[in-house]
């Protein structure tokens, strides 16, 4: 039992933590905000929780394909936003018009001047091929909601 246990917790704590139950997200949200707008970029809120085993899925999607990796590093500002029951941060997804209801993960992304600019339920970026979040989707998503894809200046013809 000791041994079933010790496996147990040990197991716990082998599991990454890319959510911060502990962090402010207002103060991330503002200082990403500023970044974006300063790097003209957006920013992409990934709302979950370490208990979520298709949140670690994703995350580890954008870790380890490095086309998403290098799209993600170039067009946005990420922020992982929590959501436990230690802490459900209910302010802060309110501001954000609530895309909890849409499960989790849950992506939101914000302009320049922290306006939510386009709320995304990640069950359409998964694939039964792929059994995860299928990576082409997930980058069609990103393009298509960048900074520039949104830039009235990039569809001007020169």
């Amino acid at each position: 039992m000791l041994l079933s246990l010790s496996f147990a917790f040990g197991q716990q704590a082998d599991k990454p933590k890319i959510y911060n139950e502990e962090a402010n997200p207002k103060i991330d949200i503002a200082n990403a905000v500023k970044k974006a707008s300063t790097d003209k970029k957006h920013v992409l809120l990934q709302i979950g929780g370490n208990w979520c085993a298709w949140c670690m899925m994703f995350d580890k999607l954008t870790k380890e394909n490095q086309e998403i990796k290098d799209y993600l590093a170039n067009n946005y500002e990420i922020v992982h936003v929590n959501y436990s029951p230690k802490n459900k941060n209910e302010e802060t997804l309110a501001s954000l018009k609530h895309p909890e209801r849409f499960g989790f993960p849950v992506f939101v992304i914000l302009n320049g001047k922290g306006e939510v600019i386009h709320t995304q339920n990640s069950a359409y970026l998964e694939s039964k091929e792929t059994q995860g979040h299928d990576p082409k989707v997930v980058l069609e998503f990103l393009q298509g909601w960048s900074y520039k894809a949104l830039d009235p200046a990039s569809y001007i013809k020169k």
